[in-house]
């Protein structure tokens, strides 16, 4: 375990099928939300795996999309993106993630922005 998977905050990793379970979708609409960014994955343990926190109720967390291309802009990778969004992030006064989740993504968007 390193010093970043301590800060980062907890989730569980779901698998391409889990996800697509999740959502009553197919893998290959799953794997499509991935090439559209609507969705953004990391390969943990051998085969790619998206956070549980990205989902909501049986959805893709709709502020998802854009903030992970905004971090695309700044010049993130899908993992960097990822270890971002489930970082606490002081200017915010928690995770990415959670402020998303909260409903406040156009502050989430404002900080990524900074960090081109």
């Amino acid at each position: 375990m390193t010093a970043d998977d301590i800060s980062r905050i907890q989730t569980e990793w779901l698998s391409i099928p889990d996800v697509a379970e999740a959502l009553g979708e197919t893998p290959g609409r799953v794997r499509r939300l991935l090439d559209d960014n609507a969705l953004v994955g990391s390969r943990r343990e051998g085969s790619l795996k998206i956070p549980a926190l990205f989902l909501v109720d049986g959805e893709v967390l709709s502020s998802l999309r854009g903030t992970v291309f905004v971090l695309h802009d700044a010049g993130f990778s899908d993992d960097e993106a990822i270890d971002w969004l489930l970082t606490p992030e002081e200017s915010i006064g928690l995770a990415p993630i959670e402020a998303l989740r909260a409903g406040r993504k156009a502050e989430v968007r404002r900080v990524a922005q900074t960090l081109a």
